[in-house]
């Protein structure tokens, strides 16, 4: 493979225009293809499968014309009191205004529901008088009845014998007889004023205007599900909702209504490039060489990402993947370019002709850039046997945005240092660089010459303080960790939006007035054995609703409907705790565990379900991910004691990790600083992300270092004196990409998306974990103490493993000679 890369490597420099002008229409065709085949990117996160998306189905079926999606606008008094007869008018019309937008099935209005429900009730507690008053004149006409009766059976016998008695008689009993009907009639009526009663008791809570009459919660229907509404038809309720006169009224939107795709580089990410781009030019130590990763890696995104987004309109596609596309795309593809480079400047001063230097720098370097891309590929391809379908797509496009990176680091980036010449070295290194003479050479050979007499004045660090590193800084990682024991997992709701946003506002307002339970309420359905009507019904109404209401942390019942053949009842349950809490996840899971085998939809019981989906899955991806790292690294270093330390350090960094993004989103340290408005469970496939990515960092950073102890333990030092010259080797290089990364990754923090800056954050405090404590110092110090027996591998393992040259060794015995330091800085980083 180093050969090859030297071949390809060579080509792009003798041809570096025809090689830019491919990328460059290859940019063009990403672009094209996602203006015109593009299609719409979800904002929703569901997972087919589910009890909730059984549910959905079965709702969808049998009640078409309630399936569409939905989504709440608060009205609030901005006085404080209660919203005016004219503002309730305002509001109203404003809706019937909003009902007329094209894919909205209907509105919801707050003051016509409640004023329905008070007339209900009105009706409910006068035909409980009627019902007395029916039932005193009932009893009335029963004692008339008695009284007449007793009377003609008092007559002597031969009396009640007669015609005229005998009819009196008959007539008594038809009249009783109507009198029982009546009273039959009577008793159903009031069994149907019980249990309508009963119902509105159970509903109480179930309300569209608040108590005070301050705030008000209106409801848009569209005509399509939740996740197929289309962007426009959203834009223009907004539109008319947000651009409404309503003096003295504050309108507030859903999640729902406003949930938007993030941008895809902002403000907060371009600060990360500058900060990357700062980090290169003091490693590089000139601005043109400097800008060379940076425009290979933002013209690698736009392949990446575009070509990627042309598939949008044939995949379902969450709007967080372009995103996590344009992370790993740019802080990969600067680390790539960055290791190439510099390995192309080095050769460069020790006096290598320029194309030659391009070509090796492609086959030593690009190799390991082509090891690594390649480990990151596997773990994040990896992500399609957990079978969830958005996080396998996820890591598709992450995988194939990563090998653009490679792709770009092994032709793009030898193209332009053809271009640029000696413009990448240093003023005071070109004017050495231009001499040939015999000063020069001498110049060159005393450098040598002091390289090697460095390497060899090397010393091991002392055994107490590899043993004093190797506690403090296991130490350190498990605390960090300690947090990672009380991990939830959810999806993000209105509270974790900016506080100026209008979904934070619509969630506030909607708790305060009407409880947490408001903002997710559930959808059950019943199955019924037979079909039922009448007040048959309305009895298994009453009775599902107050069964439902007994149950823990239950605020409301209300009935939503019956399907079409009377055998599916539906109900609406308003929890007492908010969406991600922790009573609302352990109610619907109550409510399923009743005998009767009730179904539970909504979205807090879909982000449940994802939820749950997602930690099943993910302790077998991490142990595929630990599977992988063991095995690659046995073949890449030929030792069972270098790969097991590594995948020990990666378990340590990612719980270390996973500690930290706990106790700052679920716990809410340092809220403000990572702008956490309100701590709640993480992200649901954060750390499944995280574990993935992270591998191929692990990987990366071990490579580095490591690679640099085994050659030159290859080359004669003690394994103790090795470890010192690995490090020494590659610590600058691996500072400087940990750096770069982190500025990438640390610049989405600023996103205005709570997924992103989760993930920023997450991805972030990974690098800083792994890099500068796992692999610069726990791992030197485990190497330190484990000695020689670090390299040891069966012999029968030996004659087995192949012999993979990562960093191209043979290919550079045979075209040339980079110095020792090359060996460790030729291996990447993301």
């Amino acid at each position: 493979m180093a050969r090859w890369l030297y071949a390809l490597g060579s080509l792009a420099a003798r041809r570096p225009r025809t090689t830019i002008g491919t990328w460059l229409v290859l940019l063009a065709l990403g672009v094209t293809g996602y203006l015109t085949l593009g299609g719409t990117l979800s904002s929703t996160v569901s997972l087919p499968g589910t009890p909730t998306a059984r549910v959905a189905a079965q709702l969808q079926q049998e009640f078409p014309d309630a399936s569409g999606g939905s989504g709440t606008v608060v009205f609030h008094a901005e006085d404080g009191g209660a919203l005016t007869d004219a503002q309730r008018a305002q509001v109203s019309q404003l809706l019937e205004r909003v009902a007329t937008t094209p894919g909205v099935e209907g509105v919801v209005d707050p003051f016509t529901t409640t004023a329905q429900r008070e007339q209900q009730a009105a009706q409910l507690e006068d035909g409980q008088q009627q019902l007395q008053a029916a039932r005193a004149q009932l009893d009335a006409g029963q004692a008339q009845l008695d009284a007449g009766r007793a009377q003609l059976q008092a007559l002597p016998a031969a009396a009640q014998q007669s015609p005229r008695v005998q009819a009196q008689l008959a007539a008594l009993e038809q009249q009783q007889s109507q009198l029982d009907a009546s009273r039959a009639q009577l008793e159903d009526q009031a069994r149907q004023a019980d249990l309508g009663s009963r119902l509105l008791a159970v509903s109480e809570g179930v309300r569209q205007v608040s108590q005070d009459g301050g705030t008000a919660l209106g409801v848009v229907q569209f005509s399509l599900p939740q996740d197929e509404v289309t962007p426009e038809t959203k834009e223009a309720v907004v539109s008319q909702l947000e651009g409404a006169d309503l003096p003295g009224v504050q309108v507030a939107l859903s999640q729902e209504l406003v949930q938007e795709v993030p941008e895809v580089f902002g403000p907060g990410e371009a600060a990360g490039l500058v900060i990357a781009a700062v980090a290169l030019l003091v490693v590089l130590g000139t601005a043109v060489a400097a800008a060379v990763p940076i425009v290979s890696a933002l013209v690698g995104v736009g392949v990446g990402v575009t070509a990627a987004l042309s598939l949008s309109g044939v995949v379902d596609m969450i709007s967080v993947t372009p995103v996590l596309g344009v992370m790993l795309g740019l802080a990969v593809g600067i680390d790539y370019s960055l290791f190439l480079i510099n390995r192309h400047r080095r050769q460069l001063l020790h006096g290598m002709p320029l194309r030659p230097s391009i070509a090796l720098a492609t086959g030593t370097a690009g190799n390991a850039v082509l090891f690594a891309g390649l480990t990151v590929v596997i773990a994040l391809a990896a992500l399609n046997v957990t079978g969830i379908g958005f996080l396998g797509l996820m890591g598709t496009v992450g995988a194939f945005c990563v090998l653009v990176a490679v792709a770009m680091a092994v032709t793009f980036t030898p193209a332009v240092l053809s271009l640029l010449g000696a413009r990448v070295l240093r003023r005071k290194e070109r004017a050495f660089y231009d001499r040939h003479d015999a000063a020069a050479e001498r110049q060159r050979h005393d450098d040598d010459e002091a390289e090697e007499a460095a390497q060899a004045a090397l010393r091991p660090m002392s055994t107490g303080r590899a043993v004093l590193t190797v506690v403090l800084g296991v130490a350190v990682l498990g605390l960090l960790a300690v947090p990672a024991a009380s991990l939830r997992l959810g999806l993000p709701d209105g509270s974790s939006e900016s506080r100026d946003s209008t979904q934070y506002q619509a969630f506030e307002l909607t708790q305060r007035a009407f409880g947490e339970g408001v903002n997710g309420p559930l959808l059950v359905v019943a199955d019924l054995a037979q079909p039922v009507t009448g007040t048959d019904q309305l009895a298994e109404q009453v009775r599902i609703a107050e069964q439902l209401k007994g149950l823990p942390d239950v605020a409301a019942v209300a009935p939503v409907g019956a399907s079409a053949d009377q055998r599916l009842l539906a109900f609406q349950v308003v929890p007492a705790g908010g969406p991600t809490d922790e009573s609302t996840e352990a109610l619907v899971q109550d409510i399923r565990d009743l005998p009767e085998g009730y179904g539970v939809a909504g979205v807090a019981s879909g982000n449940i379900d994802v939820s749950e989906k997602l930690a099943s899955a993910l302790p077998g991806y991490l142990g595929l991910v630990v599977g992988l790292s063991l095995l690659i690294l046995v073949v890449v270093f030929r030792s069972l004691l270098v790969p097991l330390t590594a995948t020990l350090g990666f378990v340590l960094s990612l719980f270390a990790t996973l500690g930290a993004i706990t106790a700052v989103y679920q716990w809410g340290w340092l809220a403000p600083v990572f702008g956490v408005t309100t701590p709640g469970p993480v992200l649901s496939f954060l750390p499944t992300i995280v574990i993935g990515i992270m591998f191929g960092l692990a990987m990366d950073y071990q490579l580095f270092l490591v690679s640099g102890m085994r050659e030159a333990y290859a080359h004669g030092a003690s394994a103790r004196t090795a470890v010192t010259a690995g490090v020494k080797a590659g610590r600058r290089v691996v500072v400087a990409a940990a750096i770069i990364m982190i500025s990438v990754f640390a610049g989405f923090i600023g996103s205005d998306s709570v997924i992103i800056r989760s993930f920023g954050f997450g991805l972030a405090f990974g690098v800083l974990a792994d890099a500068f404590v796992v692999r610069l110092l726990v791992i030197p110090a485990v190497m330190h103490l484990l000695g020689r027996s670090a390299w040891w591998l069966p012999r029968w393992l030996a004659r087995v493993l192949p012999d993979v040259d990562v960093e191209g060794a043979s290919l550079e015995r045979s075209h040339g000679r980079a110095p020792a330091a090359d060996a460790a800085e030729a291996a990447p980083t993301r």
